[in-house]
Order: structure tokens, then C-alpha cells, then sequence
């Protein structure tokens, strides 16, 4: 199975690492090779432009991990192209033409936007609790933040950060409705070398059906911090509360705890669960890998996945969300945290917790 990267920097890399990972434990066949600007040190096969490795490698899957603006011109590229496809979250910025990537991408086999929250033991074991006593929301609220001040890679912004745990409401929630918004603020600042107005965090308050949503998301947070909360009813009308903690204290190792209050209000733990994978050669990969394996055995061996994947229909309507943060959030003047002459940056090499 032949399988292209375009863009081999550090998404791109996470990628490679995975899938290289993957063959060495399952022994399946997979061939790497990659699009770049520039021919890296490494002894993957190198195309310089995607027309070019699309006919010469005729690859069965494609990863598009290029930095966020440069999504939607490379998507726009593999028009015709038959194979399965995983695209690096969001799927384009706000300024592009969503109706011109759906047209392009209209004939793949298959495609997965890489939301790999949906991969951790944590989220999938509360899915399962929601559905299995049919429980109905009342509140979620989530706090989901890390620190991308001088970070190297260009981005638009917040949208790129706050896009998991909107995903993540409406996969574990399914039956609560879609997420309406109902409120934006937000602050711009020049915390990226994307501009000196791009917007790093937002407050929003929105609606799940009878459900009511707060949320905050930030790429200008001191520490890396993500946790969802949520609040159902069960059958009895006995409320349920749950909280899921992420990448806390290192990536992928993530927790969630479900309990109620008796009428003295005494806690009562229902479950509790937490994650710390360690598989060598996994650093930070564990919950990509989950998305990557299912992707090539559904390629492979026709295998469907276990949770289906976030989908293009999904995608699309995500990325309408968060045009709509970024189109209305209500911003005070930009913030600036460049103040001398030059502006430091995080080095490339950087330890893999940091740039994450």
C-alpha cells in the first residue's frame, strides 16, 4: 500500500512516525513518499509538486498535513483523485471556498479529518455511558487552550484549536442537534507570524437543542489545558455529570470521571477511568496511530471502522461553525506581544510537548 504525505514537517513527520510505526507492528506492506517545497534529509521518496507524485507513486492513501492556509490549494490539487484521504485539522480557513473543496474532493474513497480526540479510551467509554442509559444533555461547557505564542508554524488561528471539543460535543452527544451559536467574543493579537490581527481566543455560549453550551478556547493559554464538562438527566431525571480531562499531565494521557449527587448531596462516583499509553516509539502518537490503522485496514482490507470517521459531510459542517466564530466574534483591539525588533521563535526541533 502506498501512502503520500504532503507537507513533511512536524504534522507531517507525526504522520510519517505513525504510519512507519504501524507497518513494524502489523507487518503490512507501506510505502511512504512525500511532497514538499524543498527535498528533505530523509530516504522517503520526494515529489515537488502533488500532480507529479499523484501519477508517478499513484498513492492509495493521501495525508494532507501542510499548514493551515495552504489546505485548501492543496486539497483543490487531488480533484479526481479516487484514493482515501485524512486531512490535518481544520479543514481550510475561514477565507476559502468550502462549495470548491467539496466539488474537488467529490470522488475519493474515503476521507477522515484528523480529530483524534475521538480516539482517546476516555471520550469513546462516555459516548458509549450516553448512549447506553440514553441520557440527555442539559449543559456542556469546555475549556480547551495551549500556548502558541512564536510558535514557527503559520496558522488561522484559535479555529484550528477550538475545533476539538466542538467535535467532540456532537460525537459524544449525538442526539442532542447540532450546535447553534448564540454568542462570540474574542481577542486578535499578533501572536503568530500569521498577521498581527489573527484571532487567538474566543468565549462563545451556543445551544444543542434543549441544551446550552459555553465554551473557551485559547492559543495564547499559559499551559496546555483541556477538559469538557458535561451535565445530563437520565431516565429518572436524576442528574448525571461528567468530565473529561485531555493530554494532561503529558499528551495522551487523558481521564474521565462520570458521578451524581445523592439528596444530602453526597457524591456518588459512577465511573472513573484514566489513560496513560506509553508504547515505545508512540510518543505523542497514540490516538493518531488508532486513526491511522483504521484507515489503512478499511483501505486494506475493506475493514469498517470502529466509530466512523469524521467524515467530509462532517468536516464541511464544522468548518461552517468555525467560519461563523471567526466571521462574528466581537474583539477589542488587537493584542501585541511582539514589542522589540525581532520576534523569537520556537525552534523546529523543539521537544514534541511543547509544539504540540
Amino acid at each position: 500500500m502506498k501512502i503520500l504525505i504532503i507537507g513533511l514537517g512536524y504534522a507531517g513527520n507525526r504522520y510519517r512516525r505513525t504510519f512507519e510505526h504501524i507497518a513494524a507492528s502489523t507487518g503490512l506492506p507501506l510505502s511512504l513518499a512525500y511532497v514538499g517545497r524543498r527535498q528533505k534529509t530523509t530516504e522517503l521518496p520526494y515529489f515537488d509538486s502533488v500532480n507529479q507524485a499523484l501519477q508517478r507513486f499513484a498513492p492509495d492513501i493521501v495525508v494532507v498535513s501542510v499548514n493551515d492556509h495552504s489546505h485548501a490549494p492543496v486539497l483543490k490539487q487531488l480533484a479526481g483523485y479516487r484514493g482515501f484521504v485524512i486531512c490535518e485539522k481544520p479543514l481550510v480557513t475561514p477565507k476559502d471556498d468550502l462549495a470548491a473543496i467539496s466539488a474537488a474532493l467529490s470522488q475519493v474513497s474515503g476521507f477522515a479529518l484528523d480529530l483524534v480526540e475521538r480516539y482517546s479510551d476516555a471520550s469513546r467509554q462516555l459516548r458509549e455511558w450516553v448512549e447506553r442509559h440514553g441520557w440527555q444533555l442539559v449543559r456542556a461547557s469546555f475549556h480547551w487552550g495551549k500556548d502558541r505564542i512564536n510558535d514557527y508554524r503559520p496558522t488561522c488561528g484559535v479555529t484550528s484549536e477550538v475545533i476539538h471539543a466542538l467535535d467532540l460535543l456532537g460525537w459524544i452527544c449525538p442526539r442532542a442537534g447540532q450546535l447553534q451559536l448564540q454568542g462570540v467574543l474574542g481577542v486578535r493579537s499578533d501572536f503568530s507570524i500569521s498577521g498581527s490581527e489573527v484571532l487567538d481566543s474566543v468565549l462563545l455560549t451556543g445551544s444543542m437543542g434543549e441544551a446550552r453550551v459555553t465554551g473557551y478556547a485559547s492559543f495564547v493559554n499559559m499551559v496546555r489545558q483541556r477538559t469538557v464538562d458535561f451535565s445530563f438527566v437520565d431516565r429518572d431525571a436524576r442528574l448525571i455529570h461528567a468530565r473529561l480531562v485531555f493530554d494532561t499531565p503529558r499528551w495522551d494521557h487523558d481521564q474521565l470521571r462520570i458521578w451524581t449527587r445523592g439528596p444530602d448531596g453526597a457524591e456518588e462516583l459512577l465511573h472513573e477511568y484514566a489513560t496513560a499509553p506509553d508504547e515505545p516509539g508512540l510518543d505523542t502518537l497514540h490516538k493518531l496511530s488508532r486513526l491511522c490503522l483504521q484507515v489503512v485496514r478499511a483501505v486494506a482490507l475493506k475493514e469498517p471502522p470502529r466509530h466512523a470517521f469524521a467524515d467530509l459531510d462532517t468536516a464541511v459542517a464544522l468548518q461552517r461553525l468555525l467560519n461563523e466564530l471567526d466571521t462574528h466574534a466581537q474583539t477589542p483591539p488587537a493584542a501585541r506581544y511582539v514589542h522589540g525588533e525581532t520576534r523569537v521563535l520556537l525552534a523546529e526541533d523543539s521537544d514534541l510537548e511543547s509544539l504540540g
